[in-house]
């Protein structure tokens, strides 16, 4: 059963996600609604658990306005296919993905290799823009 229910959601994002794509203001707004949202509901939860816990019951809106935004922001971004994306970020789980270790934990040593790789990639690039740049140049006079 929750395989079918995991299912249908997958399947709702990927259409979400493929109409959204083509209107990218629109999906703008949507996500950045589901944001709001989502830190709404837990900025007013936790307003709402500090007046309790201080006995200072001046908050002007129910105890269920918190969980509600959350939900509702929660549902925005799980169908936008930005929940994971907007809190944890591309980058990150991409290093994840490919067991990389965070900068953090790496010594100077690789820090230092993985620069020297990229300089490396960086020259290249240079050069192989230098070549087209002659490639056209030669292609231009013909």
């Amino acid at each position: 059963m929750f395989k079918n229910i995991y299912k249908f959601f997958d399947n709702f994002e990927d259409v979400v996600r493929a109409w959204l794509s083509r209107r990218t203001i629109i999906y703008a707004l949507v996500g950045g609604t589901g944001v709001v949202l989502f830190w709404r509901g837990v900025w007013h939860m936790w307003d709402f658990w500090m007046a309790k816990i201080s006995q200072n019951f001046t908050l002007t809106f129910p105890w269920w306005d918190g969980p509600l935004s959350i939900i509702i922001g929660m549902v925005l971004l799980l169908s936008t296919g930005l929940m994971v994306s907007t809190f944890i970020g591309n980058e990150i789980i991409i290093s994840g993905l490919k067991k990389e270790k965070k900068i953090a934990e790496k010594t100077e040593d690789e820090v230092e290799e993985e620069m020297e790789k990229m300089d490396s990639i960086k020259n290249k690039l240079r050069e192989i823009s230098v070549r087209l740049l002659e490639i056209e140049e030669k292609i231009s006079k013909k």
